[in-house]
């Protein structure tokens, strides 16, 4: 009998139920017609089983020192574990062993991004929200344009993987691939567009108004009534295509003047409720770490989402602008984190 290097899957099965019938190793070598020596092997291999893992003692944490890492840790946010445990002299301690003890007492979390706000942007967006407080939102169109990837946010590519699966494949581009840039708007229930921006145009303020033009204007402006023109209140930010004077000139001779047109105040994302509806649209075209291989693809996608927004959600983010107004009021024009 010839000596092969490894059993099958159904040769350590037949060897298994030779066993159960009582039969010896020689005989099922015999049977299997394999060296006697293999047959041996894995019954002794099986037989013993896997090796239990030995527990190391652990670095006992005392009281005093679990008090000084919770202060350590709401001192130092973001830190790593081996930092805040290094601040407290605390050494010895196995990196498992220290996420447990967070674990406790802390949660990992990214830094949150948002504009950075001086005395007079405060001011500013304390002024604006008196300006408008009893102002009726339901005739607010809030505007706002979304730049989207074929690779979407780097973070959002994790997720819980069940044991003995592989991780997805994802797609590594040298250049990122570009992306497309959305317009759309909000007013009451209802939204306007997503509009693409045409790729390659960059948008300064003829582009911008052009785009107007072709899209908003064209597209839906035109088909309201009367009497909903003359009290739909336009906003955008400050971006320089937005706030230069021939765009400003060129929304006046479309109507949209003086109060119509609404001030905004500078670094304020928080107080636009379309930065809540790019969120939701984000999450639908990128969830489970979806890539798409083409711009034609991810704007289907974002239209695709867009129309599952439902009235309801539009209208719970517009109707929470006097929320809004008053937060920034309470806080003294900071950041309020919608």
């Amino acid at each position: 009998m010839g000596q092969k290097k490894d059993l099958t899957g159904s040769e350590k099965s037949k060897i298994v139920r030779y066993l159960a019938e009582g039969c010896s190793s020689l005989k099922i070598a015999k049977l299997l017609k394999r060296d006697h020596r293999t047959i041996k092997r894995f019954i002794q291999n099986s037989q013993q089983g896997r090796k239990k893992r030995v527990e190391k003692p652990r670095r006992k944490i005392t009281a005093h020192e679990l008090r000084k890492v919770k202060r350590a840790a709401a001192k130092m946010p973001v830190a790593t574990s081996l930092a805040i445990f290094q601040s407290c002299n605390i050494t010895g301690v196995p990196k498992s062993t220290r996420c447990a003890i967070l674990r406790d007492m802390a949660k990992v979390r990214k830094a949150e991004r948002r504009p950075p706000l001086n005395k007079t942007h405060k001011l500013k967006r304390q002024d604006w929200a008196k300006k408008y407080l009893k102002t009726d939102f339901s005739k607010v169109l809030w505007t706002d344009e979304m730049r989207v990837s074929l690779d979407g946010p780097d973070g959002w590519a994790r997720g819980w993987i069940g044991k003995g699966q592989r991780a997805p494949v994802r797609l590594r581009r040298q250049q990122g691939g570009g992306g497309v840039l959305v317009w759309a708007g909000i007013i009451k229930d209802e939204l306007v567009g997503p509009f693409w921006v045409e790729d390659g145009v960059k948008l300064n303020s003829q582009s911008y108004c052009q785009f107007l033009e072709d899209t908003f204007f064209k597209q839906w402006y035109r088909k309201k009534s009367a009497s909903f023109k003359k009290n739909m209140i336009f906003m955008q930010d400050n971006a320089p295509s937005h706030a230069s004077k021939y765009s400003t000139a060129w929304l006046a001779r479309k109507g949209i003047k003086e109060e119509k047109l609404m001030t905004w105040p500078p670094c304020s994302p928080d107080l636009n409720p379309i930065e809540n509806l790019w969120s939701i649209i984000k999450c639908e075209i990128y969830k489970e770490g979806k890539q798409y291989t083409s711009l034609n693809s991810v704007w289907e996608a974002v239209v695709a989402a867009a129309r599952n927004v439902d009235g309801e959600q539009i209208k719970t983010l517009t109707e929470s602008m006097d929320g809004r107004l008053l937060s920034v009021l309470a806080k003294k024009g900071g950041y309020i984190g919608h």
